[in-house]
Parts: C-alpha cells; structure tokens; sequence
C-alpha cells in the first residue's frame, strides 16, 4: 500500500514539473493557434502551425514507444465526429478570434503580463458551468485509436528524434542551446514532449480538464488537475520573467471583457466537441481521432474567416 503511494506521488510531482515547464514553454513559444492562424493569413507561412504538428509527433511518437515496451496509459481514446463537432469547433474558433488568443495563447500572454487573460480560464469555466445542464453527458467514446495501428511509424520517428538531437547538439557545440530549445518552434514541440511526459504518468489532465471538472462538480481527480493548472500558469510567469518580457499592464474594460466573453464561448464549443483546443491539438490530433481533427479544422477556419473579414473592414 505504501509503494503504491509513493508511485503515485512520483507520478503527480513529475506532472507538476512537466506542467510548469509547458507552461514555459508556451509563453517562450508564444504558442497560440490564432497566431498560427493570422502567420498563415496574413504572411503566408505555417512555421507555427508546423511547430504545433511537430508537439503532435512528439505526443504520438512517445506514447507509441511507451505501449511498444509494455506500458499502458489510461487515454481519452474519443468521440464520434458529428455536427455537434463542427459547431463547436466554430465556436472555439470565434472565442479564440475574440479573445485574441486560444487557450494556449491566454497562458503566453498571461505569462507576459497582461493580467486580463487571467480572465479567459474563468469565462472558460463560466461558459462550462452555464451549458453543461443543458448537454447533461458527453456521447459515447470511440473504443479503439487508429493510432495504435501503427507501430512501423517507431522507425521514422527514431530517425525524427535523432534528427533534433543532432540539432541540439550542434547548437550546444556553439553554445547557442537555450536560445536554440526557446526558440517559437522548438519550444512548442517541447509542449508536446513534456505533455506526452505527463500523460503517461496520470493520464489526461490538459487544464481545460481541470476547468470543466470544476463546473461539473467533479471532485475525483480535480484538486490534481488544479495543481497543474496552477503549476502551468506558475511556469508562464516564469518564462515571461526570464525572457524580460513580464511588464505589469493594467487591463483596459474592453480587453477583460473580450478575455471573459471569448473564454465563455470556447467553453461552449468544448463542450459540445467535447474538448478544449489543448486537448484536441496534444490528445486528439496525435491519436488521430477524427472527431479532433474536423474539430481543429472548424476552429482554424472560424479564425481565418475573421481574420480575413477584418482585413476588409473599414480602419475603424
């Protein structure tokens, strides 16, 4: 009983660190779709997009190699993609677009400074709490992961991971490793190994888990979700310390509002996916679940059809 304890003690102070570093590494990265997003739009380059692929390779690779040596991590495996997953794909992506952030982007600038997006959680858990009684379940869960289907992938990712280490050696060699690993792209695939890192220890946890469990009144589980949550926006500060980006800047009416209302809304779009876009981006893309790419589509396309739409707005 005792072992047992303490293997789950292990296991929940080795999330802890992995969380502050995500949350590190998001702020460092600035790593947000809707940045990704308005890059593509508005300069016709995808490297954050790709950088936000490259964690979801990192994510299906680790966990590849984890069952291929015996392991077992409990997984969310899915949901059936249905309309309900477009729509509220579109809504996280007009949340996003509202908010000027996803809820990657909120943790990064929180992590800056700007005091508002401390908002954006609490309207993600206020648009949770308002239309979970109206949902009531979430649909059945899909039994199998493609993803599990395909051990040849161990071969090409082993080359994929000497690949970067190769890289990080070169500009260790240089002496140009942490401005190498913090780089937007590298940082953003470090989300995706310290994720990885994470669910194999507890199992799912990504904060708008924590945030939908408390407006579900969960309370299996929940105070280590909010340990996590809190150790990641712990980490954002950090990284917005370090990099001399944390300025204190008093949040105007209409920026806490736009936080609050575009949390709200994407805390109605993950309800009906069901999944926040952390979820979908680190759990549901790297297991290939179908559901969680047509939702990242729909969020993606909400967010480029603003962006275009205000391009052609009148300057005021």
């Amino acid at each position: 009983m005792a072992a047992t304890v303490t293997l789950a003690s292990a296991a929940v102070l080795i999330a802890a660190i992995c969380a502050a570093i995500m949350g590190y590494a998001i702020q460092r990265g600035a790593t947000c779709l809707v940045a990704a997003v308005d890059e593509l739009v508005s300069k016709r380059r995808g490297d954050r997009l790709l950088g936000l692929l490259e964690a979801a390779v990192w994510v299906a690779g680790m966990l590849l190699v984890w069952r291929a040596i015996g392991g077992h991590a409990l997984l969310p495996i899915g949901y059936p993609a249905t309309f309900a997953t477009v729509t509220g794909g579109l809504l996280l992506g007009a949340g996003a677009l509202v908010t000027r952030a996803c809820v990657f982007g909120a943790v990064a600038r929180f992590g800056s400074g700007e005091w508002a997006y401390a908002l954006t959680p609490l309207g993600f858990f206020l648009g949770c709490a308002t239309i979970w009684p109206a949902i009531g379940a979430f649909p059945a869960m899909v039994p199998v992961s493609p993803l599990f289907d395909h051990f040849w992938l161990l071969p090409p990712f082993a080359l994929f991971v000497g690949w970067r280490l190769l890289e990080a050696a070169r500009a260790g060699r240089a002496g140009q490793f942490a401005s190498h690993v913090w780089s937007p792209h590298r940082a953003t695939a470090v989300i995706g190994i310290v994720f990885a890192i994470s669910l194999i220890a507890i199992g799912p946890w990504a904060y708008t888990y924590a945030l939908l469990a408390l407006a579900r009144g969960q309370t299996d589980g929940v105070l280590v979700k909010c340990l996590l949550l809190v150790m990641l926006f712990a980490g954002a500060l950090l990284g917005g310390w370090t990099a001399g980006r944390l300025r204190l800047r008093a949040p105007t009416l209409a920026t806490a509002a736009r936080c609050l209302i575009g949390g709200a809304m994407m805390g109605w779009g993950s309800l009906l996916i069901p999944g926040g876009n952390d979820e979908l981006l680190l759990v549901g893309i790297p297991l290939l679940q179908p559901y969680a790419w047509l939702a990242v589509a729909s969020m993606a396309a909400a967010i480029a059809a603003g962006l275009l739409i205000e391009r052609r707005l009148p300057a005021r």
